[in-house]
């Protein structure tokens, strides 16, 4: 098995099992995965900074099981950050923080293919910087459907005067942003808003939209799921990979995409594939920026 001392940032590195393939009906190795991360980092970097990191790592491949890991691993390097998260039953836990290219390629390197994020940094656990609607199609629906319900949620954020935006899952749905970035903002109030939304979206289109999650009820809809606005989950980082089949990407959109690929029906215009990531982001630069920085309010349903 190969391995290689890299330096970045003047830290040394040792990077391990270069050639294994760890998308084996793809080809792709994970000296191809640490490329991809390397080539995405300024963008994936501001999105991971400052939160508690939650590895899934596939270190046999895609096509075997894999394992998350929220425990920063011990034998970290010493330059690695890291974060003190207390459970809900008040034991204290060691988190990585991943906030620069060295601890991304470290991380990388676990064959950790998809970074999870919660939505609130590790030093404000309790204050969400987004609400998040997480589409995700039943049986017999798809991402088209999925882009269909979150054009109609972007016009109706607009109503209530709110910029929302929109990122692949990398699987079947969508993800759909609202910033607040807010001090005062819970997840009591995030929470509330999403499930609001979720029942109205519900009322409103009855054949397209589901605000409940028994399976049963999904079938041929779109479950807006509101429940994953809670300090205890998190979402798969926008630009990670995912492990599945092919190295696709959760990767943000642009309205317009959106808009085209439900005209044309097309559901795969919204499988971004790595090297299709890296060349739309260094071209279009990050859509997802203002997830981070943009100041909004949540209003009162």
């Amino acid at each position: 098995m190969s391995r290689k001392i890299v330096e970045i940032s003047g830290k040394r590195l040792a990077l391990s099992n270069l050639e294994k393939d760890l998308y084996p009906s793809y080809g792709f190795t994970k000296a191809h995965i640490l490329e991809y991360y390397r080539r995405i980092a300024q963008f994936i970097l501001p999105h991971l900074r400052d939160r508690a990191l939650t590895l899934k790592r596939y270190p046999e491949g895609v096509e075997k099981e894999p394992f998350f890991e929220k425990r920063c691993p011990s034998h970290r390097p010493p330059w690695v950050k890291t974060a003190e998260i207390r459970l809900d039953d008040g034991e204290p836990m060691t988190m990585c923080l991943v906030d620069d290219l060295e601890t991304l390629m470290w991380v990388a390197n676990l064959a950790s293919l998809e970074l999870h994020v919660p939505l609130a940094k590790a030093a404000s656990r309790e204050t969400p910087d987004s609400v998040v609607f997480d589409l995700d199609p039943g049986d017999g629906a798809n991402i088209i459907d999925c882009a269909r319900v979150a054009l109609i949620l972007r016009d109706l954020f607009s109503q209530l005067r709110l910029s929302s935006y929109v990122k692949t899952s990398g699987k079947k749905g969508l993800h759909l942003y609202v910033p607040l970035n807010r001090k005062e903002t819970t997840f009591e109030d995030t929470k509330t808003f999403a499930k609001a939304v979720a029942e109205i979206m519900q009322k409103n289109y009855p054949e397209l939209v589901t605000a409940r999650m028994a399976k049963k009820q999904r079938e041929t809809k779109v479950f807006i799921d509101w429940s994953q606005n809670d300090s205890a989950k998190t979402m798969i980082c926008v630009y990670s990979l995912r492990g599945g089949e092919k190295p696709v990407v959760s990767f943000p959109l642009a309205w317009e995409e959106l808009e085209e690929s439900v005209g044309q029906n097309d559901p795969e215009k919204l499988q971004v594939m790595y090297s299709e990531a890296v060349s739309k982001a260094e071209k279009n630069g990050d859509l997802f920026q203002d997830v981070i920085v943009k100041k909004q309010k949540l209003p009162h349903l």
